[in-house]
């Protein structure tokens, strides 16, 4: 019987928390990142210049999506799925286009960590983020803000004939076309995905790309990759090169046998495919390998202290054994780097996922040089292969799409309306995939932008010129300062936001650049029902005026976790311990706790310290990044 590869549309149903909506409020900056190197004298010259270029300063034109809750509700995801005899595939294009699970039929396994539930918790660019499958990150540093999002689905025509999956969005922090072309050949046993960044305009861009591949760890878990040194940043605003795999007497290829969250960033060695795979202790695991261009390898672990395993429990509520591990696949050697994509120009590649199984006593030898090279020598078939396969996949990479499969959002066909860039036919941003939101800046194209009593959207920040000229109203002010704050002038974005009036969006962007807490007192009166605003204007008060912080939290009508944390703030503040301990011994889940922020602890131990006690810090406040 002939070996056939099919794609099938079905539905993953999950317990599921609510996304919620956007946050109306402009980005003026981005998400705390953890991944700050303060030694950057010490580092190579190459190295040092990749990290001091191209950092986002703001996650804009996108807002953030901070509205989600920890109610999980059963939910259906559209899912596409190929499959062939040997493996089975499944992709959620309305979330990045995660690949979400990977089955190798004859043993059954699940190859990657398979989260049960969809928890969005605080971690990208955007805030949300979910744990599990490979996550594609393009952008910038950290979890890239498509991952919560949804995009363009169609059937391509593969080389062989068989069904080719392929998703495509406009990366908007970048005006980058992320292509991803999912192709499973009939007879093969592995999953290839073909990647292309698109540079469409005629300016260079920083690029930045990581596959974040999730696989489940245990003790006996094992990360072999061909590299002898790695870059450790271990939170401490440190790169430091490192030997392989012993690290102050531990092995560092073993996932669980770190006491805190760590990242090991791998040195490729000359004249090796790139590669990275994690085995269990029969040698038995998931392989990722790539053409040359995605050089850069890495390990990334929670560690296994109190706020390792809580943040672990927080990403996959009602976790069943030892959690997962993250082995990821860069464009560069490590995630503080971009690098410069010319302008008019596309990079691409070709990964490959399957199933490795190596002889336990090579996968584990203590010899780390036999068991890396011994690996390498069982993929040598795939490695040697992957070459001819790309050249393959880019026979059909600009191929139209056949069969639309999904519809992601209208911001790439608005771009096109601005810029006539010309992008390739296989990602297509047609007019008909603009919705009401993209359509309202069309008129802006023609120097107006007409204002009602909507809540604005986020500034499309590179539109800057055609703010500049449009005819003046109130939308036009507020927009206009947004993009000149992005751009540096703050002084010009303070005028514009003075001009666009008594709004209650234009008065918060002045008290958060200026610091005068009197904007943020008349915007909070004027939007009382807008939890990320009462939440930011009374954080804001507390640095500075204890009394007004009070009033305000007096005024607010929404109850929220935050609103909780800020209650027990203040009583801390103002000198009410007693307070601040019945707050949270009732119980806070705060939804939005950022990666490496441990505010519940600090709240906890604060309180202690004031009313002369000395409890321990409760595990579910635990969030620390330490072994602690």
């Amino acid at each position: 019987m002939r070996a056939v590869t099919t794609l099938s549309a079905q539905d993953l149903v999950l317990p599921a928390a609510s996304l919620g909506p956007e946050n109306p409020l402009a980005p003026l900056r981005s998400q705390q990142e953890l991944h700050q190197v303060q030694n950057l004298d010490e580092l190579p010259a190459d190295l040092r210049e990749n990290i001091q270029y191209g950092r986002l300063h703001s996650p804009l034109p996108c807002l953030n999506q901070d509205g989600y809750d920890r109610s999980l509700v059963d939910r259906a995801f559209p899912a596409r799925v190929l499959e062939n005899d040997h493996v089975r595939a499944t992709v959620l294009p309305s979330l990045g286009g995660r690949l979400y699970s990977l089955v190798h039929k004859a043993s059954g396994a699940e190859l990657l960590y398979r989260n049960p539930v969809f928890q969005p918790a605080n971690l990208a660019l955007r805030n949300a983020w979910w744990a599990g499958g490979v996550e594609w990150n393009v952008g910038s540093t950290g979890h890239w803000t498509g991952t919560c999002s949804p995009m363009h689905a169609a059937r391509v025509e593969g080389p062989d004939g068989t069904p080719v999956l392929r998703l495509w969005e406009l990366e908007r922090t970048r005006n980058l076309i992320t292509q991803l072309d999912f192709w499973l050949p009939a007879d093969s046993e592995f999953l290839y995905v073909g990647v292309r960044l698109q540079n469409p305009s005629d300016t260079e861009v920083p690029a930045y790309w990581w596959s974040n591949i999730a696989v489940e760890q245990s003790p006996s878990t094992r990360v072999l990759v061909p590299a002898d040194q790695a870059w450790r940043f271990g939170y401490g605003k440190r790169l430091d090169l490192i030997d392989v795999p012993l690290y102050e007497g531990t092995d560092l290829s073993y996932p669980m046998r770190h006491g805190r969250a760590v990242d090991f960033f791998f040195e490729p060695l000359a004249g090796e495919r790139p590669w990275i795979a994690s085995v269990d202790a029969d040698g038995n695991g998931l392989v990722q390998a790539s053409t040359d261009r995605l050089q850069g390898r890495k390990l990334f672990v929670w560690g296994e202290g109190a706020g390792g395993r809580r943040w672990q429990e927080w990403l996959s509520p009602g976790l069943e054994g030892h959690g997962y591990a993250e082995i990821q696949a860069g464009l560069a050697r490590t995630q503080m780097e971009h690098l410069k994509l010319p302008a008019a120009t596309d990079w691409h590649w070709l990964e490959a996922y399957g199933r490795l199984s190596v002889d336990p006593g090579v996968a584990h030898a203590e010899d780390w040089q036999a068991a890396r090279t011994g690996t390498s020598e069982t993929l040598r078939p795939l490695l040697d292969e992957l070459p001819g396969r790309e050249q393959e996949w880019l026979t059909i990479a600009d191929a139209a799409p056949v069969d639309r499969l999904a519809v992601g959002s209208g911001w790439g066909a608005l771009e096109l309306a601005r810029t006539g860039w010309t992008v390739s036919p296989g990602t297509p941003f047609a007019e008909d995939t603009m919705s009401s939101r993209e359509r309202a800046w069309l008129p802006l194209l023609e120097g107006r932008l007409p204002a009602g009593d909507a809540v604005p959207d986020g500034t499309l920040v590179s539109w800057i010129d055609l703010l500049e000229k449009a005819s003046d109203n109130w939308l036009v002010s507020y927009h206009r300062g947004v993009a000149r704050y992005y751009a540096g002038d703050r002084d010009g974005a303070v005028d514009a936001w003075r001009r666009s009036g008594e709004n209650a969006f234009a008065l918060r962007n002045l008290g958060f650049v200026t610091g005068e807490l009197s904007y943020y007192e008349r915007a909070a009166a004027l939007l009382p029902d807008l939890v990320e605003l009462q939440v930011e204007a009374v954080g804001a008060a507390l640095e500075v005026d204890v009394d007004r912080a009070g009033q305000l939290l007096d005024r607010v009508v929404v109850d929220d976790p935050r609103i909780r944390l800020l209650k027990i703030r203040h009583a801390l503040a103002s000198g009410d311990p007693r307070t601040a301990h019945e707050l949270l011994d009732d119980g806070l889940q705060l939804s939005t706790v950022r990666e490496g922020a441990n505010p519940l602890a600090d709240l906890w131990r604060e309180t202690e310290e004031a009313l002369g006690t000395n409890r321990p810090v409760p595990p579910q406040y635990q969030f620390g990044m330490g072994g602690n």
